[in-house]
């Protein structure tokens, strides 16, 4: 009987492997899905990775607060592959909590996307429902709407052996969480109030507020008082948030620009120094803003290399 050599042996599972790696390229988003949910699973396992054993869900809050930065910094970038590659890690801390909720026997990645679909029927009933919504202004209004009587209900019985207690009444604010960054906050709150009618009737409205505010912050000032002065600074800064609502813009993300914008002309600065020979901290004040004007006119033509590459594909 012939012996097949080594070449012809492994002919078959070269052929099996390229198979394999066909049915890949082509499986659905559901079947990569299950496939990630199972690679996390593996690494949680008792043989699995000892790093991915010992997270919590403490432990993770801060990558999922850094995974949601990272995709909008490469939304801004221009880059679609960093754009992708971004949301997938943001996606992976989703299916890393739900493994751990999972092994917990709390709840599980297919309970909450469940959940999540559900919702997003019930709060379209102008596209799965009888109602009828006009335009995206009264479909916002329908929403915070269906939103209060979700609460309403989800709110309405007591946990077995809980004491009965004196409640709020509902609110429209409610929802809005305490634990996001105050910019944030501060801009979920007045759009929910905008929503139903709790809104300046234009922009020269929000100006106005704006100057009040800042002739209050003076008058703080001059009369020396250090606790109304951190209130009016407070106000002034809620104000400017509103502008950027009713212009609808995003106040964190108008912000984030605009520290990347001072840190790129920071930067020149200090190169354009360093070209000199000096340190900028060594420039008297006068020549840092003749610096600053230089950064000005030539630091914002400097363009992220992911978007470099992005403007040549």
């Amino acid at each position: 009987m012939a012996v097949k050599s080594k070449r012809a042996r492994r002919a078959p599972k070269r052929a099996t492997r390229a198979r394999r790696g066909q049915k890949l390229a082509h499986a659905t988003p559901g079947e990569w899905f299950e496939k990630l949910v199972a690679l996390q699973a593996r690494l949680r396992a008792p043989d699995g990775c000892p790093w991915d054993r010992e997270q919590t869900h403490r432990t993770l809050r801060t990558y999922l607060i850094e995974e949601a930065y990272e995709v909008l910094e490469a939304l801004e970038s221009g880059d679609d592959a960093k754009f992708a590659e971004e949301m997938g890690d943001l996606l992976l801390q989703i299916v890393f909590h739900s493994q751990i909720a999972a092994e917990e026997k709390r709840f599980t990645v297919a309970d909450l996307i469940r959940e999540v679909h559900e919702k997003m029927v019930r709060r379209h009933p102008h596209v799965f429902g009888e109602k009828r919504a006009r335009d995206a202004a009264e479909v916002l209004k329908n929403w915070e709407q269906i939103k209060a009587e979700e609460r309403r209900a989800a709110g309405a019985g007591l946990k077995t052996g809980a004491a009965p207690e004196k409640k709020r009444p509902a609110s429209l604010l409610d929802g809005v969480s305490r634990g996001l960054p105050a910019t944030l906050e501060g801009f979920q709150l007045t759009r929910r109030a905008a929503r139903i009618g709790f809104d300046w009737e234009s922009i020269e409205g929000v100006f106005e507020k704006m100057a009040e505010e800042s002739a209050e912050l003076r008058e703080a000032l001059g009369a020396g008082q250090p606790e109304r002065v951190e209130e009016e600074v407070g106000d002034l800064l809620f104000a400017a948030i509103n502008l950027a609502r009713f212009l609808q813009m995003d106040p964190e993300i108008a912000l984030k620009k605009a520290n990347a914008k001072f840190s790129r002309r920071f930067r020149e600065m200090e190169r354009l120094s360093a070209a000199n020979g000096r340190a900028l901290a060594e420039v008297p004040r006068g020549e840092m803003e003749s610096l600053w004007e230089q950064a000005k006119r030539g630091g914002d033509n400097i363009v992220p290399a992911g978007a470099r590459e992005a403007r040549r594909s």
